[in-house]
């Protein structure tokens, strides 16, 4: 499954859940990839966090330590940060996610080290960049729980696609039908793109394959 929705691009699996009804389901625009043509794909690993006035550097440092190395192989770390001011992940986190499998991050909040991630390789898509640290200004609340991203709600295990366009979140309930049908839509496009570079007019296309 991971491989194939890494195979996926965003804006197919959009345009089938919009057909089915679920009309909430990308990201805020605001969040982007830290490089261009970076993708990721996995299931989530929830975060959830939220501001605060922390009084010991090393309690809080340490719960989010605790919540790195939880993150398994193969998933996405998903964070509501309720935050605009601090980065919530850094080149250090990175490489051990990177280290262990983990697919890459999306942070509705802040990153730094953002050279050194690059040369990671590690996908990462966040809101903003900004050196200045979140452990004195932010706690961790949970993980592995619901949360909400704009409009977006997120469910542990739901899937998470990204790349250029922006990132989406599949409900793992209908996952696998959504990935089957997304993939039927991206074979019809490969068949239109060639069509109407051979002069077939849009409308005629649509006519014919149902969708452009």
């Amino acid at each position: 499954m991971r491989e194939r929705f890494a195979a996926i691009y965003t804006a197919a699996l959009a345009d089938i859940l919009d057909a089915r009804g679920y009309h909430a389901q990308t990201l805020p625009v605001s969040i982007r990839p830290l490089g261009p043509g970076m993708t990721l794909a996995g299931q989530a690993f929830t975060v959830r966090g939220r501001p605060a006035e922390v009084t010991s550097y090393d309690a809080a440092l340490r719960n989010v330590l605790r919540m790195l190395g939880d993150v398994p192989a193969g998933q996405v770390a998903v964070y509501a940060c309720e935050q605009d001011v601090s980065a919530h992940l850094g080149e250090l986190s990175v490489t051990s996610l990177k280290a262990r499998g983990v697919a890459g991050c999306v942070v509705d909040g802040g990153c730094r080290d953002i050279r050194f991630i690059l040369d990671e390789g590690f996908p990462v898509f966040c809101r903003y960049v900004t050196p200045e640290d979140s452990t004195w200004r932010w706690e961790l609340e949970a993980t592995q729980v619901s949360i909400t991203i704009g409009n977006v709600r997120i469910e542990p295990g739901d899937w998470v696609v990204g790349d250029d366009d922006g990132v989406v979140a599949v409900p793992h309930g209908i996952a696998e039908s959504v990935l089957g049908e997304a993939e039927q839509k991206a074979a019809t496009e490969s068949e239109i793109r060639i069509a109407v570079r051979e002069g077939m007019l849009p409308l005629e296309a649509y006519e014919r394959y149902g969708t452009f």
